[in-house]
C-alpha cells in the first residue's frame, strides 16, 4: 500500500517541568492580548469558537468558566480588529473604522436601552391586566367592560353607580368571587405545566445561581418569559397568597436574556450575558415597586456576586428607562408607579421608637418562622404533590378564596390592602370604618386575624406551580401588624393624652400615623424574609418620598436584620438555592472548616494521557455523562500534569473531524494531547489534524484543544481560599497538583458536599419525626380525597368520578422545576436530611 498524507505530521514535544501558576496565567493572558498564533487563521479560529460557544450555550446543568470567557472576549476583540484593518486609509482612520468603534463601544447600551425600554412596557400591561381581573371576581363596569373599578370611578372615592356588582344576593357574590379565584388560578397552573414549567415560582433563586455561572437551558426563554407574563396575572387576581415582585425580576431577566442574544457580543459570551442580566434584575425591582436605585442596590445586595462599577452603571441605565417608560404608560392614570404609592407629610416622634423595635423584632421572627415552616412545605410538596400541581393550585386558590373572603382586608388584592393600610386617616377614604374610633377594636382583631391567616397561607402557598412571589405577601403581613400597632398606640395616646410618654405631641395636630406604622412594618417583614437592608430602606424611601422616615425605617430594618440573624444567615432565596441543590457558593456566610483543600478533592480523577489512548476509548470516556472533563497527564504511572481538556471541546473536535474528512476514521487511531511548549503559541481553539503513513496507523492530534493553564493549587491549600477562588475567579473546575504531578481535582459542588456536611455534624437533626409527620399528613389528604371522590361518584351516578383509584403512585420527589443536579449519586447528602 502506498503511503498517503491527509496533513502534516506533528513532532512530539518533549517534556518539561510546569511552569508556575502565575507565570503560566500571565504567559495565557498576554498570549490572547496580543493575539499570537501560526497563521493567523482567524476566520476559522471565529468559527470554531462560536460553534463550542453555541454548544455551551444548550449544555443544561452545567456551569460557565469565567476564566475561558474573558479569554474569548479578548480574542473576540482582536479579531475584530484585524478583520477591521482594511479600513484604514493610508495610513489614517477611516470613517468606517471609527463607526465600527462607536457602535461596538455603545453596544452595550444600545441593548440595556432596548431591555428597559420591553421592561416598562411588559410591567405595565401586567398592572393594567391584573387590576382588572382582581376587580371582575367582584362586579363588573356597566358602561365598558374592560375597565376595572378605579377607572369606571373614575375621580369618586366609595364606588360609583356605573359599578355593578354580580348580583344583589351576598352569597351568590361569595360564589361568584370562589368561582371566578378557582378558575384563574387552574388557567395559570394548566398554561405553566403545558408550556414552560420554569415559569412556576419566583425565579430569584434560579436566576441568582443563573448570574453566578449556573447554566439553566430555557429558564430565561422566551417561551418562558410569554407564560410567566400571562399566567403571572391570573396567579395574582387568583388572590392566592402570591405577588408579582419576584416574578417580575424573572419576566425581566428573561427579557434581557432574549434580547441580548440579538447581538453577536453577548450571544457568544455567558460572561457578557451575565452583567445585562444583573441589570435587568435591578430594572425589574424598579418597575415592581418604582424605585430605580432600590433595584440597583437589591441587585447589588442581593443578585449579584460581582458586580463592577460598569456594570452599575448599567443597571442604574436600564432601571431609568424602564421606570420611565412605566411612567410615560402611567397604568393608574394617577402619576403613581405602583399602586401603594404614598405621601406623609408629618413628622415621627422619639418615644415611637419603642414600637418601632417591637415592629422590628416581629419582622425578624416573621422571617424565621416562615423560612422554616415554607421549606418543610416545600420538602411535602416535593415529595408527594409533584403529579397534582395543577389540582394543588386549584384548591389553594379555592380555599384561600373562601377564607379571605368574609375578612374585609384579606377580600381584596394585596396591593390594594397596602395602598389603604399605608394612608393617613385624614383627607383620604375611611375605608369600612378604619379610621372609625368606634370601630377600633374590631379593626384590631380583623388585622390581627389577616396577619395570621396570610402568614398560613403564604407559607402554604409560596411554592406551588404557578407564577408566586413572597415580596408583596410579606409587605402585606408587615402592614397589617403594623397598621395594627399604630390604632393600639393611637388608641393609648387617646386614653392617656397627658401622659409624660407623648410630652412630645403637638395639642393641635395628630400624634399618632397609624398609617405610618404600616409602612414600616411592610419594610420590616420585606427586610425579615429575604435578608436584604440597605435597599429596603432605599426602596421604601422611593416609595414615600419622605426624608423624615429614613431613620424610622432604619432603625426598623436594622432591629430585623439582628433577629433574623440569631436563626441563621440568608433569606428564603437563599435557603431555596440550598433546598434545590443548586451549586452556589454564597459569600454571606463566612466558613471555618480548618481543612486542607485535599480533604475534599476528588482522588480518582479520570485522566487522559499524552499519547497511548484510542480514538475508540476517547468516546467510551464521553459516553459517561459525570465526566465534564479531563485532565492531561504524561503518562499515567506518574501523573504529571500536562493541562486540561473540557468534554465540550473533546465532543465537538471529534465531531467535526468526522464531518469533515472525506476518509472514514479508524476507532483503533491513537491521539496525541500534547500542550504546546510557552515557546510555541498556539491559538485556543484550532483545528484538528491527522497524519498517518497509513490508514491502520492514523494519529489523531487534539493538542489545540488542550488548555495548557488551568487553574491549579497545592494540596495543602486551606478550603476556605479554594472556595474564594470559586468565588471570585470563576472557573468551573480546579486541578490539585503537588510537584509537578496531578493529585485530584475539585468543584463547587465538592466544596458544597463538604459543607452541608459539616454543619450536619455541627448540628445533627434527627428528620425522622418530620417524616412521619408527612406520612400522616398525606393519609389524611388521601383519605380526605377519597371521601370527597366517593360523595361526588354516588352524587353523579358513577359518572363523574375523581382521582385515579387505590393504586395511585406517590410522587417521588423528582420534580421539573426544582431538579437540577446532574450527579449520579450524592455521596449520601440528600436534600431532604439537610
Amino acid at each position: 500500500m502506498s503511503s498517503r498524507t491527509t496533513s502534516f505530521s506533528i513532532t512530539r514535544p518533549q517534556p518539561s517541568r510546569r511552569p508556575s501558576v502565575s507565570s503560566r496565567l500571565s504567559f495565557a493572558v498576554s498570549t490572547v492580548e496580543r493575539g499570537e498564533g501560526p497563521g493567523h487563521n482567524a476566520p476559522a479560529e471565529q468559527q470554531i469558537e462560536d460553534e463550542i460557544a453555541e454548544i455551551k450555550r444548550y449544555e443544561d446543568f452545567t456551569t460557565i468558566d469565567w476564566v475561558q470567557d474573558a479569554a474569548q472576549e479578548r480574542l473576540r476583540r482582536k479579531a475584530r480588529r484585524r478583520k477591521n484593518a482594511g479600513s484604514f486609509d493610508h495610513g489614517k482612520v477611516s470613517w468606517r473604522y471609527k463607526l465600527w468603534e462607536s457602535y461596538d463601544a455603545a453596544q452595550g447600551w444600545i441593548v440595556v436601552t432596548l431591555i428597559g425600554a420591553a421592561i416598562g412596557l411588559n410591567a405595565a400591561f401586567l398592572n393594567i391586566v391584573t387590576e382588572w381581573l382582581s376587580d371582575i371576581k367582584m362586579g363588573y363596569c356597566t358602561t365598558a367592560f374592560y375597565l376595572n373599578e378605579n377607572f369606571c370611578c373614575w375621580g369618586e372615592d366609595n364606588g360609583c353607580d356605573h359599578w355593578h356588582r354580580w348580583t344583589g344576593f351576598e352569597p351568590a357574590n361569595y360564589a361568584l368571587y370562589i368561582m371566578f379565584a378557582t378558575l384563574f388560578a387552574f388557567t395559570s397552573a394548566i398554561l405553566v405545566k403545558s408550556f414552560a414549567p420554569y415559569a412556576a415560582g419566583s425565579g430569584i433563586s434560579e436566576i441568582k445561581c443563573i448570574i453566578a455561572g449556573f447554566v439553566m437551558k430555557g429558564f430565561l426563554g422566551l417561551w418562558t418569559l410569554i407564560i410567566k407574563s400571562v399566567a403571572l396575572p391570573l396567579a395574582i387576581a387568583s388572590g392566592l397568597s402570591v405577588g408579582k415582585e419576584g416574578p417580575s425580576v424573572h419576566y425581566a431577566v428573561c427579557t434581557g436574556n432574549v434580547i441580548s442574544r440579538m447581538f453577536d457580543k453577548y450571544k457568544r459570551n455567558a460572561s457578557k450575558t451575565r452583567e445585562i442580566l444583573s441589570a435587568c434584575a435591578a430594572a425589574g425591582v424598579g418597575v415592581a415597586f418604582g424605585s430605580p436605585i432600590g433595584g440597583v442596590l437589591f441587585s447589588l445586595e442581593e443578585m449579584s456576586n460581582y458586580f463592577p462599577l460598569k456594570t452599575m452603571w448599567r443597571s442604574y441605565f436600564c432601571a431609568l428607562v424602564a421606570t420611565a417608560v412605566l411612567a410615560a404608560m402611567n397604568p393608574f392614570r394617577t402619576g403613581q408607579l405602583v399602586m401603594f404609592q404614598v405621601k406623609y407629610d408629618r413628622s415621627w416622634h422619639f418615644f415611637e421608637t419603642v414600637p418601632y423595635i417591637f415592629i422590628g423584632i416581629f419582622g425578624g421572627l416573621y422571617g424565621a418562622f416562615v423560612i422554616k415552616w415554607n421549606l418543610r412545605a416545600q420538602a411535602f410538596r416535593k415529595k408527594y404533590l409533584t403529579k397534582w400541581a395543577v389540582l394543588e393550585a386549584t384548591l389553594l386558590a379555592a380555599g384561600t378564596a373562601i377564607i379571605c373572603y368574609p375578612n374585609v382586608f384579606l377580600r381584596i388584592d394585596m396591593t390594594e390592602s397596602m395602598e389603604i393600610l399605608f394612608l393617613e386617616c385624614e383627607g383620604t377614604e375611611d375605608y369600612q370604618g378604619l379610621c372609625d374610633k368606634d370601630k377600633r377594636w374590631g379593626n384590631i382583631i380583623s388585622l390581627l386575624l389577616a396577619t395570621i391567616i396570610r402568614i398560613f397561607l403564604v407559607i402554604i402557598s409560596y411554592g406551588c406551580k404557578v407564577p408566586a412571589g413572597i415580596f408583596v405577601p410579606s409587605m402585606a403581613i408587615g402592614a397589617s401588624f403594623g397598621r395594627t400597632v399604630g390604632i393600639i398606640m393611637q388608641a393609648i395616646y387617646d386614653a392617656h393624652p397627658t401622659s409624660a410618654f407623648f410630652a412630645a405631641c403637638q395639642p393641635d395636630e395628630p400624634c399618632i400615623t397609624p398609617g405610618t406604622y404600616a409602612f414600616l412594618g411592610a419594610a420590616a417583614a420585606l427586610s425579615g424574609i429575604m435578608h436584604i437592608t440597605v435597599s429596603v430602606v432605599v426602596i421604601m424611601f422611593e416609595l414615600t418620598g419622605a426624608l423624615t422616615y429614613i431613620l424610622p425605617t432604619m432603625i426598623v430594618v436594622g432591629v430585623t436584620k439582628a433577629v433574623s440573624d440569631l436563626f441563621g444567615k440568608g433569606g428564603i432565596a437563599d435557603r431555596m438555592i440550598w433546598f434545590s441543590g443548586f451549586p452556589f457558593l454564597d459569600n454571606k456566610e463566612e466558613h471555618n472548616f480548618g481543612v486542607p483543600v485535599s480533604a475534599v478533592m476528588t482522588q480518582d480523577v479520570v485522566a487522559i494521557p499524552v499519547h497511548g489512548m484510542t480514538l475508540q476509548s476517547i468516546e467510551d470516556l464521553l459516553k459517561q455523562p459525570k465526566y465534564q472533563g479531563f485532565p492531561i497527564v504524561e503518562d499515567l504511572s506518574t501523573k504529571v500534569l500536562v493541562g486540561y481538556i473540557g468534554r465540550t471541546e473533546l465532543r465537538y473536535a471529534i465531531d467535526r473531524l468526522r464531518r469533515e474528512r472525506a476518509i472514514t476514521i479508524s476507532p483503533d487511531a491513537r491521539c496525541t494531547f500534547s500542550a504546546p511548549a510557552l515557546s510555541a503559541v498556539t491559538p485556543i481553539t484550532p483545528t484538528v489534524t491527522i497524519s498517518n503513513a497509513d490508514f491502520v496507523t492514523s494519529t489523531i492530534d487534539f493538542s489545540r484543544y488542550v488548555d495548557a493553564t488551568p487553574v491549579t493549587v497545592h494540596p495543602r491549600l486551606p478550603l476556605e481560599t479554594v472556595m474564594e477562588l470559586f468565588r471570585k475567579i470563576g472557573p468551573r473546575v480546579i486541578l490539585i497538583e503537588h510537584h509537578g504531578k496531578l493529585s485530584g481535582l475539585v468543584t463547587v459542588k465538592d466544596c458544597l458536599k463538604y459543607q452541608f456536611k459539616a454543619e450536619a455534624a455541627e448540628n445533627p437533626r434527627d428528620d425522622r419525626e418530620i417524616a412521619e409527620g408527612y406520612e400522616r399528613l398525606w393519609g389524611v389528604m388521601k383519605r380526605v380525597a377519597g371521601w370527597v371522590s366517593g360523595k361526588v361518584a354516588n352524587a353523579s351516578g358513577g359518572r363523574i368520578r375523581l382521582g385515579a383509584g387505590a393504586d395511585e403512585r406517590r410522587g417521588n420527589g423528582s420534580g421539573q422545576i426544582m431538579d437540577g443536579d446532574e450527579d449520579v449519586a450524592d455521596d449520601g447528602v440528600e436534600l431532604e436530611n439537610r
